[in-house]
């Protein structure tokens, strides 16, 4: 039984990820190709290089989340920056490219130059997972060639496309992370350094500049709650997963095990419709187009 993935963004809510991939192979499925964006694109690298579920969850889980967001020398303006994250990536991952992965994968990014989706498909895998997972503003832009790239959930929450065009006799299961439409708008909380006193992150939760931030990351999360529902509906994926994972903020420092259970829980309720994919009926129905 034959799949490809299309993983979602939702930062800290990507662990869930791990669990899916792993409750899957358990089921017996074989994933035949991945395409990922932002930390649905670092699972999918991660993957596509070898590493089995188990692995990558004890990598992620061995992490010190809290040294993850310094700023690197020449990243550009941003509120947090990759430093970090990009030693780390680096120690691991090193000059491999996506000649090296084991499985097709595409990564994808938003282009502030020309406003447009990019497919990140070769070259360096470092340089790639630092152009789909910067969130805008919030992370530095990842500049690559010509194009100054920021996180592809701008675009594209949910990389259905990209893992159709992957392996197009295949049927793409699309792990979805963001909250449905017509739950109300959450604040992500910005990870600060831990030796500002909380005295001071009080003031700063009072000042009108905060309320307006405050007001605009609601905003943009409705907006990117829309864009994935709307991509979905166009792109249509043979299956939606959806781990419960709303309740988890983008950046929060989370238990990278507990998380990926959750994803586990979901594909194990979703395992009846993804089996039927591979009945003789549902076969014949896409054989003639009906």
């Amino acid at each position: 039984m034959n799949i490809t993935l299309a993983l979602g963004g939702g930062g800290a809510k990507g662990n869930a990820h791990i669990g899916v991939i792993r409750r899957l192979q358990k089921e017996g499925f074989h994933i035949k190709a991945v395409a990922g964006t932002s930390f649905g694109g670092i699972v999918a690298v991660f993957y596509a290089l070898g590493y089995s579920p188990d692995e990558i969850e004890d990598m992620f889980a061995s992490l010190d989340q809290k040294r993850l967001y310094g700023h690197g020398e020449g990243e550009g303006p941003s509120l947090l920056g990759l430093g970090g994250a990009t030693k780390w990536l680096k120690s691991v991952i090193g000059d491999r490219t996506f000649a090296d992965l084991k499985i097709p994968c595409i990564l994808t990014a938003a282009d502030l130059r020309s406003g447009r989706e990019v497919l990140l498909s070769d070259g360096s895998l470092v340089d790639a997972i630092l152009a789909t997972i910067a969130i805008p503003g919030i992370f530095p832009p990842k500049r690559m060639d010509s194009f100054e790239l920021v996180d592809g959930g701008a675009l594209n929450p949910v990389p259905v496309a990209p893992a159709r065009s992957l392996a197009s006799n295949l049927p793409v299961v699309a792990v979805v992370l963001t909250t449905p439409l017509g739950v109300p708008a959450r604040t992500w909380t910005i990870p600060l350094p831990a030796y500002v006193p909380n005295v001071i992150l009080e003031r700063l939760s009072r000042l009108s500049y905060t309320q307006a931030l405050d007001v605009f990351i609601r905003s943009l999360d409705m907006v990117n709650r829309a864009v994935t529902e709307y991509r979905l509906a166009v792109d249509k994926p043979e299956v939606i997963i959806r781990p419960p994972v709303t309740h988890i903020d983008v950046l929060e420092q989370v238990d990278v095990r507990a998380v990926a259970k959750l994803g586990e829980q979901a594909a194990e309720a979703a395992l009846p419709e993804i089996k039927r994919l591979f009945s003789w009926q549902y076969r014949l129905r896409r054989a003639i187009g009906v």
